[in-house]
């Protein structure tokens, strides 16, 4: 089957099926926005294209996102090597328009909802004016046909494939202009460029075509009823444990978009809170994915339906109701006097998977409580935590327009030395050593030169 010909071939099907003037399926919703961003970069040419990502001497270097659309996966937009510009207002996004502008990137949500400041329909008014396509990034959103985002003068708008449309993982697709969408085949995988790593099989492209046919045929109305009926059947199991309350809430929006069930609790009544629910759910068979939260109010877990499969329920509503009922003696709230005190500088040797770095922390401890900051590679810090005992745990959060890296530190404390594990999140893990470090400077009086103040 020659790939060039099965993509054309599904584009047409697609503009069929969803009304949109041309479709094209990705390896991911991700490497669909990155995909998208070489074909604004080289406008088709493929001379330009093969230079991706040294963008000197192209022209479209830059692209535009409000800052409230700048996440984590806005890396396959910045893989091309572009410059992401960001704005918070329309007058910013104005001046921002540049020759060297090559797109908008939007990602969809309350921020860009009809009728705020910088909702889709004013940046598409700029944009249009300046003919300058926009992106919109709707990963996890439900498929509306015709699609709301064209609709409302997008000119190319992404989906995940694996998630509301129930597709392959790993494929997306992307709705829209078709010569803008031909560009972005052009950069797409087989063809040798920036995306030839960014291979979609031709089991994903007739994948993902099945799943948008499949979309337009289901009967959603009934899959909401089913997933409505799941969550009833875990609230009635669970709400037999004496102080469990139950609620449903629909979301209005089209991302993510699926009834959640929130259990609560008093957790000083039942002795466990959601996060300890989750926990136990995450580790132990059989494994369930909840959220958990616990304010000043309670605590909480919620249960998302969409993706469970008949028979789930029953297995949900068992397994929180074993964990629920449990009887549980008050835990303490008394924590152990700290062993010693981490108060001062602190020189960190950050041993990764496969090399070294250098950190510094500077702590505060007041008891079983520390504070400071800390210094990682390209950035500081606050960071915060607790000394119980000799172990000591530490959290600290970095932060860049697009990013986010949290640290826990967690490590025993021995003399002047305090070393341990770091749980990196979906970063997986690193380990630490940490000295105490003297300050070389001893006390002496100082004498600033210059003599007195001149007389005015």
């Amino acid at each position: 089957m020659q790939y060039d010909e099965l993509a054309f071939g599904i584009g047409k099907r697609l503009a069929e099926l969803t009304k949109a003037p041309w479709g094209i399926v990705s390896s991911g919703c991700a490497a669909g926005l990155k995909l998208v961003t070489a074909a604004c970069v080289a406008g088709g040419n493929p001379e330009k294209l093969v230079r991706i990502p040294n963008l000197s001497g192209l022209e479209k270097t830059e692209v535009i996102a409000p800052r409230y659309s700048r996440n984590v996966y806005d890396h396959a937009i910045r893989n091309i090597g572009v410059t992401m510009i960001d704005v918070d207002s329309p007058e910013e996004l104005e001046q921002a328009i540049n020759p060297r502008t090559a797109m908008i990137y939007v990602n969809s949500d309350t921020d860009s909802a009809t009728g705020q400041p910088l909702s889709l329909e004013v940046i598409v008014k700029i944009a249009k004016a300046r003919n300058v396509p926009v992106l919109v990034d709707a990963a996890a959103e439900d498929l509306t046909i015709p699609c709301v985002h064209l609709e409302r003068g997008a000119t190319v708008v992404a989906y995940s494939g694996g998630k509301a449309i129930c597709g392959p993982q790993c494929a997306g697709v992307l709705l829209g202009d078709k010569d803008l969408l031909m560009a972005a085949w052009q950069a797409s995988s087989p063809h040798h460029g920036p995306g030839r790593d960014n291979k979609v099989g031709k089991e994903e492209m007739l994948g993902m075509l099945a799943a948008v046919e499949a979309w337009t045929t289901r009967d959603h109305q009934a899959e909401w009823n089913t997933w409505l009926s799941w969550l009833d059947e875990i609230a009635a199991k669970v709400k037999k444990v004496d102080g469990i309350t139950t609620e449903v809430t629909k979301p209005e929006g089209l991302s993510n978009r699926a009834p959640v069930l929130h259990i609560k609790w008093d957790p000083d009544t039942l002795h466990i809170t959601g996060e300890e629910v989750a926990e136990e759910t995450a580790r132990k068979k059989p494994r369930i994915a909840i959220g958990a939260r616990t304010a000043e109010n309670g605590t909480s877990i919620n249960i998302t339906p969409s993706q469970m499969r008949p028979g789930n329920a029953k297995v949900v509503a068992d397994r929180l109701f074993g964990i629920l009922s449990q009887k549980r003696s008050p835990s303490s709230d008394e924590m152990a006097p700290a062993k010693g005190n981490v108060s001062g500088r602190w020189d960190v040797e950050m041993d990764f998977f496969t090399s070294k770095s250098e950190h510094k922390f500077f702590l505060e401890q007041d008891g079983n409580w520390v504070k400071g900051s800390h210094q990682s590679d390209f950035s500081t810090q606050e960071i915060a935590g607790m000394a119980e005992g000799d172990e000591v745990k530490l959290r600290s959060r970095y932060r860049a327009p697009g990013d986010g890296i949290t640290y826990w530190f967690s490590g025993k404390l021995s003399g002047d030395t305090l070393a341990g594990s770091v749980f990196l999140g979906e970063y997986l893990t690193a380990k630490f050593t940490a000295k105490r470090s003297a300050y070389r400077q001893g006390n002496e009086r100082i004498v600033v030169p210059g003599g007195p103040p001149l007389a005015t």
